[in-house]
């Protein structure tokens, strides 16, 4: 069962990752969050309201390029486990009390290495491993342990996604 591990914000561009046991999910994203807020370094250019990381990508990041992600500095807002975060494009689901679309996969970028200052980050985190972003659908309240579940798929997009994953040919677990 896919369940959250840990939840992240950072207050703006840079700033360190601030661990959270529970936070409120508003229209837009989480609370205080950079990217709610419009303090984010791509604000407003390549915005996602919210963004997750699976486990299993940390956990390959860590075996493969000896980089320890769990104290946030992949930069992504909630983590994990359990889930291939590709079969949540274009679908709804569900955390808690807050409801959320999967959008797109979110690439990583030179700034995620630079501000977490560790060399060979945008490439670790490359090939399905940088999570996916996700809109919020309805407001609530997240907090670690709740547990995901899927409200729905799109029947129109559905067959798209799982084309679009065979083609890359990649999963979130390296």
């Amino acid at each position: 069962m896919t369940s959250i591990i840990d939840i992240y914000t950072a207050e703006s561009d840079g700033k360190p990752m601030q661990p959270h046991e529970r936070i409120e999910v508003v229209s837009g994203g989480l609370a205080g969050d950079r990217y709610l807020t419009g303090t984010g370094h791509y604000a407003p250019y390549d915005v996602c309201e919210v963004t997750f990381i699976s486990a299993a990508a940390i956990d390959t990041i860590s075996d493969r390029y000896g980089i320890d992600l769990t104290d946030g500095r992949h930069r992504r807002n909630i983590v994990l486990d359990g889930h291939n975060l590709r079969e949540l494009l274009e679908v709804t689901f569900q955390l808690g009390n807050a409801t959320f679309r999967g959008t797109r996969p979110r690439p990583p970028c030179a700034h995620v290495e630079r501000v977490a200052g560790e060399d060979g980050l945008a490439r670790a985190m490359s090939e399905g491993r940088g999570g996916i972003c996700a809109d919020v659908i309805e407001p609530g309240t997240i907090a670690v342990g709740d547990r995901l579940s899927i409200v729905e798929k799109d029947p129109r997009t559905v067959g798209q996604s799982i084309v679009d994953r065979l083609k890359d040919d990649t999963n979130e677990s390296g």
